[in-house]
C-alpha cells in the first residue's frame, strides 16, 4: 500500500492555528451552500431566469461537487494536499467573484458550476489536511469537534448572512462575501500548512468521471425539460435515456478499471447501501424545504430576505437537536433501520405538511410545523446513516466509502431539487391555465405548485424508507464508539480524500454525527 509523505506543523499552536484557517476553508463551502437559497427570488427577477430554470443557481453547485467529490481527494493525494487546497481557494476565489459580478443567468450557471468543481477539491483536501495535522488523539478528537462545530454553525450562518446581505447590500454580496474568507485561509494556508502526499503514481479514473457526470447531467437536465415539454417527449426519454446507458457503463467500467473511481465493493454491502440511499433520500426533503419555504415565505407572505433566513432556524435547531440530543444517544441501543427509518418517515410527514399550507396560513400553523418536522426527521436519520457509511468496510476503502456518503448528499440534492422544481412549476402553470389571472391566483397557484411537489417527495421518501428497511438489516451494535466496526465517519478521516491511503483514524460518534449534517440544514 502508498504511503503518504507527511510533516505536521511543529508546534501545539502552529497546529491550532492551522486549524483555524482549515476551519475556515470549511465555514465558507458550508455557507455557501445554504447563503445562496435566501437570495434566489432577488436573483431571479434580476437576471430574468424562468421558474423551471431556478433549480439550476442550486443544482449547478451540488452536481458539480458531488460528481467531482471521489476524484478531488484523490487529485488532493497524489498532487499535494496543501498545494490543492490552496489552488482550490484561489479557484474559488475567481468563481464566486465571477458569480458575483454575472451578467446574465448563464455567466452565473456557470460560476455555480465552477465553484461546486473547486469545493470537491477543497472538502477532501482540507479534511486531509486536519488528519494529518493532527496525529495524537486527543488532539485529534478536539480538532474534528471544532471541526463538527464550525460546520453546525456554518449553516445558520449562511441563512442568516443571506439575508442580511440580499436586505441591505445586493445579492451578489452573497458570492462576493466568499472572497475575502478564501483570500484569508489562502494565505493563513500557505503560511501554515504543511505538505503531505501519497506516494507512487496517480491513475485518475477520468473514464469515470466523464460517465458519471455525464450520465447525471442528463437525467438533471431532463427532469428540467420535462415542465416544458412533458415527460413522454422525445426529448426528455432520450435524455433518461442517455443517462441511465452512461451510468450503466460506468458501473461496468468500475468493475474493470484497477483504482476505480467508486469501487463497487464498496456499495453492494447492505448495510453501506442502504447509508448511502437514506442520505441521499433524506436531502431531498431538506434541499425541496430550501427552496419552496424560500419563495413561499418572500413571494406569498412577503417577508424580507432577512426574516426569511431568521424564519428557518428552528429548522436548523431541530436538526442539532435531535442529532446531538436523540440519535447519537440512541445509535449505540439500537439496529441503524430501527432510527433512520422513523426519521426517514417524520421527514416524508415534514414534506406532506405542506399540503395543508395555504396563502393565508400563519408562520407557526404552517411553515414552523414542517421545518420542525424536517429537521426532526433529518436529525435521527443522518448521524446514523454518516455513522454506518463505512461499516465494515476494508481499512483501504475508508476514503472512498465516506467520500461516498458526501457525494450522496450532493447527488440527492441535486436530483431531488431539479425533480421537484418541475413538478412544483408544471403544477402552477396547470392551476393558472384553469383560473383568473389575479394576485391572489398567482399566490395560490405557487402553494398548489409547492403542495405537490411537497407530496410527491413524501412518497419518494416513504418507498425509500420500504426499501431501507428491507435492504439495511445490521444488527443492533454492541458498542460504538472510536474502534467501533460502524468504522470512520465522514468527519472522522482524511477518508473523505477517496483515495483509500493509510493514515486513517476514527472520530467520536459525536464529531461524526456533527459534522456533516449543517451543510443542508
Amino acid at each position: 500500500m502508498a504511503t503518504t509523505k507527511a510533516q505536521a506543523p511543529a508546534g501545539t499552536s502552529r497546529r491550532w492555528v492551522a486549524l483555524f484557517f482549515i476551519g475556515l476553508a470549511q465555514l465558507m463551502l458550508v455557507l455557501d451552500a445554504t447563503v445562496v437559497n435566501i437570495a434566489l427570488p432577488s436573483i431571479q427577477g434580476d437576471l430574468g431566469v424562468s421558474d423551471a430554470d431556478r433549480q439550476w443557481i442550486i443544482t449547478a453547485y451540488t452536481l458539480a461537487f458531488g460528481s467531482l467529490l471521489l476524484l478531488g481527494g484523490r487529485i488532493a493525494d497524489y498532487v499535494g494536499r496543501k498545494r490543492t487546497f490552496l489552488i482550490a481557494l484561489l479557484g474559488f476565489t475567481a468563481a464566486s467573484a465571477l458569480g458575483g459580478a454575472a451578467g446574465n443567468f448563464e455567466m452565473l450557471l456557470l460560476a455555480r458550476a465552477v465553484q461546486g468543481a473547486f469545493g470537491a477539491l477543497l472538502q477532501p483536501s482540507a479534511l486531509s489536511l486536519l488528519t494529518v495535522t493532527f496525529t495524537q488523539p486527543k488532539d485529534r478528537t478536539k480538532a474534528f469537534g471544532i471541526w463538527g462545530g464550525i460546520s453546525a454553525a456554518g449553516g445558520t450562518i449562511g441563512l442568516l448572512a443571506g439575508g442580511a446581505l440580499t436586505d441591505y447590500l445586493d445579492w451578489r454580496w452573497c458570492l462576493y462575501v466568499n472572497i475575502p474568507i478564501a483570500l484569508v485561509a489562502a494565505i493563513g494556508g500557505y503560511m501554515m500548512l504543511a505538505e503531505s502526499r501519497r506516494e507512487g503514481k496517480a491513475r485518475m479514473d477520468i473514464p469515470g468521471v466523464l460517465l458519471v457526470t455525464g450520465g447525471l447531467v442528463a437525467i438533471v437536465y431532463a427532469t428540467t425539460r420535462a415542465e416544458a415539454d412533458g415527460w413522454g417527449s422525445a426529448t426528455v426519454l432520450g435524455l433518461l435515456g442517455a443517462g441511465a446507458v452512461l451510468l450503466a457503463v460506468f458501473v461496468f467500467v468500475e468493475s474493470r478499471v484497477t483504482q476505480p473511481l467508486l469501487p463497487l465493493r464498496v456499495v453492494a454491502d447492505r448495510t453501506r447501501g442502504g447509508a448511502y440511499l437514506a442520505v441521499g433520500l433524506a436531502v431531498i426533503g431538506m434541499f425541496g424545504a430550501f427552496l419552496f419555504m424560500t419563495y413561499y415565505m418572500q413571494v406569498v407572505k412577503g417577508y424580507s430576505p432577512t426574516k426569511t433566513g431568521a424564519a428557518f432556524l428552528p429548522m436548523a435547531i431541530a436538526v442539532l437537536v435531535s442529532a446531538a440530543g436523540l440519535s447519537t444517544r440512541l445509535m449505540p441501543r439500537f439496529a441503524p433501520r430501527a432510527l433512520i427509518v422513523p426519521g426517514m418517515l417524520v421527514n416524508a410527514v415534514g414534506m406532506l405538511w405542506m399540503i395543508t399550507v395555504d396563502p393565508d396560513t400563519s408562520y407557526a400553523g404552517g411553515v414552523l410545523i414542517s421545518q420542525l418536522l424536517l429537521g426532526f426527521g433529518a436529525g435521527m436519520v443522518m448521524p446514523v446513516a454518516i455513522n454506518y457509511a463505512t461499516h465494515g468496510v476494508d481499512h483501504g476503502d475508508l476514503g472512498v466509502a465516506s467520500a461516498t456518503v458526501n457525494t450522496a448528499q450532493q447527488i440527492g440534492g441535486s436530483l431531488g431539487t431539479a425533480l421537484l422544481n418541475t413538478i412544483a412549476t408544471s403544477a402552477t402553470v396547470d392551476y393558472l391555465a384553469s383560473h383568473d389571472n389575479s394576485p391572489a391566483t398567482a399566490k395560490q397557484a405557487l402553494v398548489e405548485g409547492f403542495a405537490e411537489a411537497g407530496a410527491w417527495a413524501a412518497g419518494i421518501i416513504v418507498v425509500g424508507a420500504l426499501i431501507v428497511a428491507a435492504l439495511m438489516n445490521t444488527a443492533r451494535p454492541e458498542h460504538l464508539g472510536a474502534g467501533a466496526s460502524a468504522g470512520a465517519g465522514a468527519e472522522g478521516s482524511d477518508a473523505v480524500d477517496g483515495s483509500g491511503s493509510s493514515d486513517r483514524t476514527a472520530a467520536s460518534t459525536e464529531d461524526r454525527a456533527a459534522g456533516p449534517l449543517p451543510a443542508h440544514t
